[in-house]
């Protein structure tokens, strides 16, 4: 799924006539607005979501000089000042572009700051045992078959950088000789090990030349010894898996994947996990990597900035995405306007009641061409306007490379000129000009076919999320938050209508609604003719909902319409500083930082949040009906939204 990230988001309301009255509150937002230019205010609204539909996210080759090259292009292209960007946003989507129109709680909204600090967003995930994941412990597993420490520092950065490059084949050489300076026993076995540890695929001989002792690295088995580990080098009796826990601030999943890969010299699809988390947040989670030592993983606390891991063991099981409980969040929402009583109320109605299960606003990008319309096109099989929308030019706020490259594309409709313009080609747009150029203009679908699948589906799901939150809008506001006749719950895995007659069995808690598909029922009230004219005016059949490509033939599923989040609990603090942390995290408890000490009567308040989640659930959303406001970017913009970098 793809992960759209925008900067800190100030969630305020329209002021009323109270709110201008009250000079205090006019003063403290002066007083905020002034602090907000030093503190670490970034990226992304969105709540971490586990897509379990979703396969694990390819990886586009490159080589590593133009990964480190288009990087430095997308961390320094920055989109100008937060008016600016202000300005751009204005032609992106509000909730109501994509069906979110409605609350469940009565209480009246007030204002907050999410996310001002990524610090104040953290998850922890829920395994499928239902144990949530910490990082708390840094020592690794006994093992006599582990190489020695010096293992790690025996081989100089240069002879590495050979090593590295006679590993993946970026030179002519079949080997790499290393002179043995001290030469003794023990000190060949330390070389020999860290080079077969370090660079799995190499093999290892000693040799004399002109009266020295050299350690000859070659390759053991050709290329396919990259990807696959040498196995003879693994204990039988040690699992084959090492699971441990990932800390992570400020980096998704995947980033955080290529970087561990990166600095072990081996290929990303030797690790797995059961969810992708957000990048702007501290996020805690379990990872397994295939035939790595936990020793070498802890070697890298030494040396990676913003990550952190720990708490290893061995076993003899990937994980898979999907499997798991959900996450348990702690969420800081700053500078707070809402009464004792507001935010009581919200809060218990919160646990209570719960929210409306929308998909956030995550699902449908940031621009003037939401995903759900490429998503349409593919449905529809109109793929010259699936080219066209990816394309052509669009208002709003996007880097200038890419603004440069669609002026182009519209001017000339030459894939090779426009991709000229594009110096990052892992993007959506760079992967589909390269596909025009290898397959041509009149083969759209296999060029659009280069595009990693997970980013192709990720069109049609957002279709058929834009059409599920629609309905779920029309159903609460025709029937309320009560279970009626013609309603789907689900009985096991099966959907079935609830009757006249069982309608007290059940809740609104109960009742599930089907994102369209061929192997999905529809409710037996209004509702289901709704699900039939909204996709006749998409111009597509409810009934046939198979695609001539079986990747975009969707299948549909259920959902609830309302989610009631577990072990929900708050508190509201007094602060005087936005820069200073309100918790402290997993790694301030192992590191032995103390929490600051906070006023008891400080200039703003901020309410602190915790509440856990099932999988494919937006943690926005619930933040949503906890204040009552429209969580897009475009309506904070208008709402006088102060955007900070």
């Amino acid at each position: 799924m793809e992960t759209v990230e925008i900067n800190s988001v100030s969630l305020k309301r329209p002021r009323s006539e109270d709110d201008v009255a009250n000079a205090d509150e006019i003063k403290r937002q002066k007083i905020l607005e002034k602090s907000k230019a030093g503190n670490d205010s970034g990226q992304s609204i969105e709540n971490v979501t586990e897509q379990p539909e979703d396969t694990k996210s390819e990886i586009i080759p490159n080589e590593e000089s133009e990964e480190q090259e288009e990087e430095e292009l997308e961390d320094s292209d920055e989109d100008g000042d937060p008016e600016s960007f202000a300005d751009m946003m204005k032609h992106g989507l509000t909730e109501s572009d994509v069906g979110i129109t409605k609350f469940v709680s009565s209480h009246k909204g007030f204002s907050g700051i999410l996310k001002e600090r990524y610090s104040d967003f953290v998850v922890h995930e829920i395994g499928k045992d239902g144990r949530v994941s910490h990082l708390d412990d840094f020592s690794v597993p006994v093992d006599d078959e582990d190489p020695s420490e010096e293992t790690f520092t025996v081989l100089s950065d240069e002879d590495k950088q050979r090593l590295e490059e006679l590993q993946l084949f970026k030179n002519k050489e079949t080997s790499v000789a290393i002179e043995v300076i001290e030469d003794t026993k023990e000190k060949r076995t330390i070389i020999h090990q860290a080079v077969k540890s370090l660079f799995p695929g190499l093999e290892t001989k000693t040799e004399d030349r002109d009266g020295k002792k050299y350690i000859i690295a070659y390759h053991a088995a050709g290329k396919k010894a990259l990807a696959n580990p040498r196995k003879h080098s693994w204990p039988k009796s040690r699992g084959s898996y090492c699971h441990f826990v990932l800390y992570k601030e400020n980096k998704d999943t995947m980033d955080a994947i290529n970087v561990l890969s990166k600095f072990l010299r081996v290929k990303p699809n030797i690790f797995s996990y059961m969810g992708t988390k957000d990048k702007r947040a501290i996020t805690v989670q379990e990872i397994a990597v295939l035939r790595i030592t936990a020793q070498r993983l802890a070697h890298l606390n030494k040396c990676l900035m913003n990550f952190k891991l720990g708490n290893f063991s061995y076993k003899n099981h990937p994980l898979k995405l999907g499997e798991l409980q959900g996450n348990h969040f702690t969420v800081v929402l700053r500078n707070i306007t809402g009464t004792d009583d507001q935010i009581e109320q919200a809060m218990h109605s919160l646990r209570e009641i719960g929210f409306i299960n929308y998909y956030g606003m995550q699902r449908f990008g940031t621009t003037a061409v939401p995903t759900y319309q490429i998503g349409r096109a593919i449905l529809q099989n109109n793929w010259n306007e699936v080219m066209d929308l990816i394309l052509k030019p669009r208002p709003g706020a996007e880097k200038g490379y890419l603004v440069k490259c669609r002026e182009e594309w519209a001017k000339t409709k030459d894939p090779a000129a426009a991709l000229k313009k594009l110096p990052v080609k892992r993007c959506v747009e760079g992967q589909l000009l390269r596909g025009l150029l290898k397959y041509g203009m009149k083969n759209i679908i296999s060029a659009f076919g280069i595009i990693p699948r997970n980013n192709r589906l990720m069109y049609i799901h957002s279709y058929q999320s834009y059409v599920w939150n629609n309905m779920v809008s029309k159903r609460i506001e025709e029937h309320g938050l009560r279970a009626v006749p013609g309603d789907l719950i689900l009985k096991g895995a099966t959907a079935v209508h609830i009757e006249e007659g069982d309608v007290d069995n059940y809740t609104i808690h109960d009742v599930v609604m089907p994102l369209p598909g061929f192997d999905v029922i529809y409710p037996k009230h209004k509702i289901g003719e709704a699900y039939k004219e909204m996709l006749v005016a998409d111009n597509l059949d409810i009934n046939n909902m198979r695609h001539k490509i079986r990747d975009y033939s969707l299948s549909g599923a259920y959902r609830k319409i309302i989610i009631r989040p577990q072990n929900v609990n708050w508190e509201v603090v007094a602060y005087d500083d936005p820069k200073i942390p309100l918790f402290t995290t997993d790694l301030d408890k192992l590191e032995g930082k103390p929490l600051p000490v906070l006023p008891t009567d400080g200039k703003f308040r901020a309410l602190k949040m915790e509440f856990s989640l099932p999988p494919s659930t937006y943690a926005t959303m619930a933040i949503r009906e906890v204040l009552k406001m429209d969580t897009s970017i475009k309506n904070q913009t208008q709402l006088n939204t102060t955007w900070l970098r």
